[in-house]
């Protein structure tokens, strides 16, 4: 599965390392895992990826750079797939749910989770109790904003980014 992401900052890197210390039992990202899902992008091959690439390019042409903020911890109880329950830093943006509906017109929204049912996340953890993401849901953390000059294509089957997009794209 390819997708576009929305980097993070290291201070949001290491904010949800420390609250997934306090997730037993649930599965956290590794280092240098932390992205944030703009939107999912399909599946394919290499030859795939260029023509994927290439359209979203078009789709969001002249997006300038925009803000995102994270201002506190949420879960959901049930994921659309994979372990749940899933911990998470909520984000607030405009900007990304702007674009995020941009691409859903010329990239099918997945299932459950893109299009209506969209929710800008940054996952801390996956698993563990149902208990334990409720606790550690209503920690309160100091907010956490940046400035997005780039967006990552990002290769879920290998685990890694591809390219970047600079914006102004």
């Amino acid at each position: 599965m390819y997708s576009l992401n929305v980097p993070v900052p290291s201070r949001v890197a290491r904010l949800a390392t420390r609250i997934a210390r306090d997730c037993p039992r649930a599965r956290s990202r590794g280092r240098g895992k932390h992205t944030l899902v703009l939107k999912r992008l399909g599946d394919g091959d290499q030859r795939t990826y260029a023509r994927l690439e290439a359209r979203v390019r078009e789709a969001l042409g002249g997006q300038a750079p925009f803000e995102v903020r994270i201002g506190s911890v949420g879960y959901f109880a049930e994921a659309a797939s994979g372990p749940s329950p899933v911990v998470y830093l909520a984000v607030r943006s405009r900007a990304i749910e702007s674009i995020h509906d941009r691409l859903v017109g010329p990239f099918d929204p997945a299932t459950g989770i893109e299009g209506d049912e969209y929710v800008p996340h940054v996952t801390i953890a996956r698993g563990g109790s149902l208990e334990s993401a409720r606790r550690v849901a209503t920690r309160e953390i100091d907010p956490i904003s940046w400035t997005v000059s780039e967006l990552v294509f990002w290769d879920g089957r290998r685990g890694h980014p591809i390219t970047t997009l600079s914006l102004p794209a």
